[in-house]
């Protein structure tokens, strides 16, 4: 959580430091924690957090001056500093001593999944970075960035969304990523096991060369209908619409797409747009 004085704090798992207090201490389990008992996160000296996002057992933040600093786990990169070290959860690894990572421009958002970051700087483009077992990371390979080093930064490709085109808004949870593109259209790409990039099949997007750009299709959300908001869930995605509905996709076991069954969509032909009920 991020409070109204620019600070953070963070209760819950704490296994691989994602808490953020140089331990591996669970908060909020136990009485007297929480409240002015629960810390504020160091995030070094004069430095305040503008957006924060939570992954699978990492925690990212966007500093005031634009910088970007992630702790907890890091066994595939997903905090971006070159290595597969994790941070926060030993003393000494936070404040000043953890750095922030900047990009040119800066960060608007970030979005963080189960091992990987995704940001979205203030040009429209995307970057991500960390796990890439599924092709998450939009660079048309499996290969893991950010554990190494030189791979942050301007060094760090681009997701392509298309000539021209240009992200407002991303969304990713577990081994998928989506946004929403300039002209209100999605695209999802990542894991797809269950159908959750919406695509009426089973292939993962982003993990091959030539899938992304404009031979990444759109999704299909029906004839006129347009994203205003998204939103990424392990197997499953949902979406608002122009007009104010609902839309979800993808693994539907415990009904989590709210359509009265547990059939998945997305997942074949003929299950998406008009014959995806909202």
């Amino acid at each position: 959580m991020i409070l109204d004085d620019g600070s953070v704090k963070c209760w819950g798992h704490n296994g691989r430091g994602q808490l953020g207090y140089g331990d591996t201490q669970s908060r909020g389990d136990g009485a007297d924690e929480m409240g002015d008992n629960l810390p504020t996160v160091d995030l070094g000296l004069g430095r305040s957090a503008k957006f924060i996002a939570a992954g699978g057992e990492h925690t990212c933040a966007i500093l005031e001056d634009g910088g970007v600093k992630c702790w907890g786990r890091n066994d595939e990169g997903q905090l971006g500093y070159g290595d597969i070290q994790h941070r926060g959860d030993g003393a000494g690894e936070m404040g000043d001593n953890l750095e922030a990572v900047y990009f040119t421009p800066t960060v608007k958002t970030i979005a963080a999944g189960r091992t990987h970051t995704c940001a979205l700087l203030y040009d429209g483009s995307v970057k991500c970075w960390g796990g890439n077992t599924k092709g998450q990371l939009g660079l048309g390979d499996t290969q893991n960035r950010g554990a190494g080093a030189g791979e942050m930064g301007d060094n760090l490709p681009t997701v392509d969304l298309g000539p021209g085109r240009s992200a407002k808004s991303i969304a990713t949870r577990h081994e998928h990523v989506c946004a929403i593109l300039d002209d209100d259209s999605v695209k999802c790409w990542g894991g797809n096991d269950y159908g959750q990039l919406g695509y009426g099949d089973t292939q993962n997007r982003g993990d091959g060369a030539g899938e992304m750009g404009d031979n990444l299709p759109s999704v299909d959300l029906g004839p006129g209908r347009s994203a205003k908001f998204i939103s990424a869930s392990k197997l499953h995605t949902c979406v608002q619409l122009d007009d104010g509905s609902v839309k979800c996709w993808g693994g539907n076991n415990y009904g989590q797409l709210g359509l009265g069954n547990t059939q998945n969509r997305g997942d074949a032909p003929h299950q998406m747009g008009d014959d995806l009920t909202a």
